[in-house]
């Protein structure tokens, strides 16, 4: 049995999302880590009083999503198997490379932070983010053509991302619900994320990335994807270069899921916050067993499941 771990992106925090993992003795030097990067506030103190709008900040985002990506799984590394794959949605591909063991969990925040930082320099003022379901991808190339937005993320069944101005993505908003499109929203990100406007932030993220340790291989057993290619890291050098290149290509992450399944992942495990993950792959490959932390009430709750499904005896 394969067990793959999905690490969740930006836009789903919420003021429970350290529920399960805030408490847990394993994940407590993480915590008390991402708050010196928080400015000396408790980050489950931060999701709890600030409001919905202040954690969807770009740096406060990134910390808080990778930080519980990393909590959940060093609370439950005991109860995963030998073979593992690992992607991560968005700045998730960065807690990825920590889950996968290829970079310290400290160093993986650290990471994050600056990433974000280089994100924020980067920016436009007024930049953001569209979600449209429902109409092809020529449509949608030939909407971003005319919008001067781009493609950001791919997901499976006519899902896409699309970055730009906001005030372009309004006007292109506007012509695909004209065009029926299924569902059109607002993604609650500062920032064109995975598009060309963020080129400088690749750059400046690869020299960050060259000042940390990292392993030369991933662990036998865990495969790691990439998301600009959904290919596995096998040379850690082109992987770091994909990580940085990352923020300003669009992510395959309908691929992403397909490399899962064709690696025989049999079980998926989204680490948070939200479903978005989780939900994506039920939709896309029916009766494959996928849920997400923030399904569970409990974490043995959470072990009992991955248990079940795995056939493990723990």
């Amino acid at each position: 049995m394969t067990l793959a771990i999905l690490c969740s992106g930006q836009g789903r925090q919420h003021r429970d999302m350290f529920a399960l993992t805030g408490d847990a003795p394993e994940a407590a030097s993480l915590f008390a880590h991402a708050a010196t990067l928080l400015g000396g506030r408790d980050p489950r103190e931060i999701v709890r009083s600030e409001s919905v709008e202040a954690i969807h900040h770009n740096r406060i985002g990134q910390i808080l999503c990778t930080l519980q990506a990393l909590a959940a799984a060093s609370v439950l590394r005991d109860r995963m198997p030998d073979r593992l794959i690992v992607a991560g949605y968005s700045v998730g591909e960065v807690a990825a490379w920590g889950v996968a063991g290829l970079m310290s969990t400290t160093d993986t925040l650290d990471l994050v932070a600056r990433r974000a930082e280089a994100m924020d320099a980067a920016t436009l003022h007024g930049d953001g983010m569209v979600f449209v379901r429902g109409l092809p991808r020529d449509a949608i190339d030939r909407l971003c053509e005319r919008h001067d937005a781009a493609v950001a993320i791919v997901n499976p069944g006519d899902a896409f991302i699309l970055g730009g101005s906001r005030a372009t993505l309004r006007a292109l908003a506007d012509e695909a619900k004209a065009m029926n499109a299924a569902r059109v929203v607002d993604v609650p990100v500062e920032v064109a994320s995975h598009t060309s406007r963020l080129a400088k932030a690749s750059t400046e993220f690869r020299d960050q990335l060259s000042h940390f340790a990292v392993a030369v291989l991933p662990a036998t057993g865990i495969r790691l994807l990439s998301g600009i290619d959904a290919a596995p890291v096998i040379d850690v050098k082109t992987g770091l270069d994909k990580l940085a290149a990352q923020i300003s290509q669009t992510v395959q992450w309908a691929d992403c899921l397909q490399a899962c399944m064709e690696s025989e992942a049999t079980v998926f495990l989204e680490l948070g916050p939200g479903r978005a993950l989780s939900e994506m792959v039920a939709g896309a490959y029916r009766g494959v067993p996928a849920r997400s932390l923030d399904d569970f009430r409990t974490l043995d709750g959470v072990r009992a499941w991955l248990a079940a499904h795995l056939e493990l005896q723990f």
